[in-house]
């Protein structure tokens, strides 16, 4: 069964595209059906620059372990960052 449940937020960044390099400001987050990942649903990421049109977006179909790997992989590596290499940023 699809949640529908969509979470949709505002980012900053870069992401490699089929146009090449190109800003991001926007990314969806929603488990449903996937396109090419051969299982029945999959966590869903698209990460996009709405401006320069489809070819700026970078998608991932995800099984939901890898997911939550993904997830703590990530959380992990900004906690044990040396809070001096946040500087430049407000956080």
């Amino acid at each position: 069964m699809c949640t529908y449940e969509t979470q949709r937020i505002n980012i900053e960044g870069s992401a490699k595209t089929r146009i090449g390099w190109s800003p991001v400001t926007d990314a969806s987050i929603y488990f449903d059906h996937p396109v090419h990942f051969g299982h029945g649903h999959a966590l869903l990421v698209d990460i996009l620059s709405p401006e320069n049109g489809p070819a700026a977006r970078v998608a991932f179909e995800l099984h939901p372990e890898s997911a939550r790997r993904l997830a703590e992989a990530i959380l992990s590596t900004l906690e044990n960052t040396p809070r001096e290499l946040f500087a430049e940023y407000e956080l």
